[in-house]
Parts: structure tokens; sequence; C-alpha cells
């Protein structure tokens, strides 16, 4: 439950950064807008990761594949952002 709650907080921030985006200039800044939330997105899903690792008790083999779970579907939707407005 945990990882598709983080799942949809991703969307819900790409939402956020992309109508930020249109609002403050139109489609080419919410190119730009979908490029920086996937940096941003990229260390909120690596701050995840090292939580499930140190805090949680998992091993790295363990968290990699949610990691990339995690990190993938909000960014794959992000990268269709960036390729349908550019």
């Amino acid at each position: 439950m945990r990882t598709a709650l983080i799942i949809l907080g991703g969307f819900l921030l790409l939402g956020a950064c992309v109508l930020a985006g249109r609002w403050t200039g139109g489609t080419g800044t919410m190119v730009n807008a979908a490029k920086l939330f996937i940096v941003i997105w990229l260390i909120a899903a690596g701050v995840n990761m090292w939580v499930g690792v140190a805090k949680a008790g998992y091993s790295v083999a363990e968290e990699l594949p949610i990691f990339l779970l995690i990190f993938a579907l909000p960014a794959a939707a992000a990268g269709f952002v960036w390729w349908k407005f550019s």
C-alpha cells in the first residue's frame, strides 16, 4: 500500500510541476517542468530507497526493484509530457 501511495504522490507532483510550467509560460516551460520533475523524482525515490534500507532493514537487493517501480512509472509519464509537448 505504501508503494502505491508513493507512486500516486509522484503523479500528483508531476501534475503540479506541469501546471506550474503551464501557468508560468506555456508549453515550452511545461517541457522544462517535466525535465525538472524527473530530477526531483529521482532524488525522492532515492531517499525512499535509503529509508527502506537504513531504517526499515531491507537489503539493497530487496529495495532496488521497488525503487525502479516507484521511479519509472511517474518518470515515464513525465517522459510522455516531454515528448508530446516538445
